[in-house]
């Protein structure tokens, strides 16, 4: 045997060493990891460590608002199909990747793999749905309204504006999208609280909303202890709204009351199947309504109106 087939031999029995993954925040669309350095191990339904997830800071909670403060009058003043042709990229990029997604949906709830892969495309198809919706609300809870007087009158919705959302705690994925899409189909900006126990999907999701053509700053994905974080947001003088999905009782409690410091909008946490046909509430639940009015004035002598 010569020299050169023995190291050949040699070099193809070194075994490959896997390439983990490092799962970071999404904030102002970077990928940062913790201010504070910190992170927090994530197990399996049987508890077998999955990856370490950053564990976010108040600093990190700041961040995300200003990120998202800053993409809201861009995103909003976006016409309604540009939003609706980026929900949908989301759908088109998330279906590139079902593969990984059905993975870590299976470990994060336990499921089986015809199970995630059914939770995943049901996720896929939430974006789809909402996308359809972007361009058509306005239509449904908008419009011209009768009034005793020589005027028009027309009411139409406009997004409240940046909205913390504490996302599920048991479903990962689909609740996840669930409550986050139809905030941003409406024009608003999010900063996500990701599932304390289950981070990695919403972690993941993040990579996918960087190459959906979504602005950076529109979501912003954040992991770690719900309570420590959700807390300095619900006080954030620069938060308009907050949908309490993923708190207890008690923790929706303490939020409600900090959030009514500057009269922020609350959707309290309630019974929701995430598997069900979504109705239009959430898209509605963090649209305020503009109401015009102005005169008709008159047409000649004769006193006709327009």
């Amino acid at each position: 045997m010569s020299e050169k087939t023995a190291k050949t031999e040699k070099s193809e029995k070194i075994e490959r060493l896997s390439v983990f993954k490092t799962y970071k925040l999404y904030v102002g669309g970077k990928f940062p990891r913790s201010e504070s350095g910190r992170v927090y191990e994530v197990a399996d339904s049987k508890g077998n460590w999955l990856a370490n997830a950053p564990q976010s800071s108040r600093k990190d909670a700041r961040d995300a608002v200003v990120a998202a403060r800053k993409a809201f009058g861009a995103w909003s003043g976006a016409t309604a199909y540009n939003r609706g042709q980026i929900l949908y990229r989301i759908a088109e990029m998330l279906e590139g990747r079902k593969e990984q997604f059905v993975r870590e949906v299976a470990d994060a709830e336990g499921l089986s793999k015809a199970k995630a892969a059914a939770v995943v495309d049901a996720a896929i198809d939430r974006w789809v749905w909402y996308a359809g919706w972007t361009d058509k609300i306005a239509q449904v809870i908008g419009g011209g309204n009768p009034v005793a007087g020589p005027f028009f009158n027309l009411s139409s919705p406009e997004p409240t504006g940046v909205v913390v959302v504490l996302a599920p705690q048991e479903s990962s994925f689909l609740g996840l999208v669930s409550v986050v899409a139809p905030v941003i189909a409406t024009g608003n900006t999010a900063v996500v609280i990701a599932s304390e126990k289950a981070p990695l999907p919403a972690l993941s999701l993040g990579e996918v909303l960087a190459t959906s053509d979504l602005p950076g700053g529109v979501v912003n994905v954040l992991s770690g202890r719900t309570a420590e974080i959700a807390a300095p947001l619900a006080a954030h003088q620069d938060v308009n709204a907050i949908d309490l999905a993923g708190a207890d009782e008690v923790l929706a409690r303490e939020l409600e009351i900090a959030a009514a410091d500057n009269l922020k909008r609350v959707l309290r946490p309630q019974p929701v199947d995430y598997s069900g046909t979504p109705g239009t509430e959430r898209l509605t639940a963090f649209l305020e309504t503009k109401t015009v009015w102005h005169p008709t004035g008159s047409l000649g002598t004769s006193g006709s109106s327009y």
